[in-house]
């Protein structure tokens, strides 16, 4: 099973994603991408998935026509503006959409609010996917 999660900046929500999933289907193969990749992974976004168990430091972020040739089972979005902007993978398989709010744009009253934001993400990407059934 190979799958590839999109959104904008590939700095947070598809790199909480790609985390993830590879540590629940460690013999997938797993990418995340972004329409508009970012330098760097968000450290809140590290922070988060440190706190529930994951580590992605060594994650970065992608372009994602890097990609765009390469044959997925699944293309993930997780933000509309990647949904709206990314290109037709002519060798995915399955598209599935699910919106998350970006918690970078979020307003926070401390360090410990911005985590616990991110530590919510993280949740609620977490949810999703245990609700996608991957078939091949």
């Amino acid at each position: 099973m190979k799958i590839i999660v999109i959104c904008t900046g590939n700095t947070c929500r598809s790199q909480i994603a790609e985390g993830l999933l590879k540590a629940k289907y460690p013999d997938y193969e797993i990418y995340s991408a972004g329409t508009k990749p970012e330098e760097i992974v968000n450290p809140y976004a590290v922070k988060a998935m440190a706190k529930e168990g994951y580590d992605i430091t060594t994650q970065y972020p992608k372009l994602v026509n890097e990609f765009i040739e390469e044959p997925f089972d699944y293309v993930l979005t997780v933000c509309d503006s990647a949904n709206e902007l990314c290109p037709v993978f002519p060798n995915g398989k399955n598209r599935v959409h699910n919106a998350f709010v970006d918690p970078s744009r979020s307003s926070y009253d401390s360090d410990e609010h911005a985590l616990e934001v991110y530590r919510n993400t993280v949740k609620e990407i977490s949810a999703w996917i245990d609700s996608l059934i991957f078939t091949d």
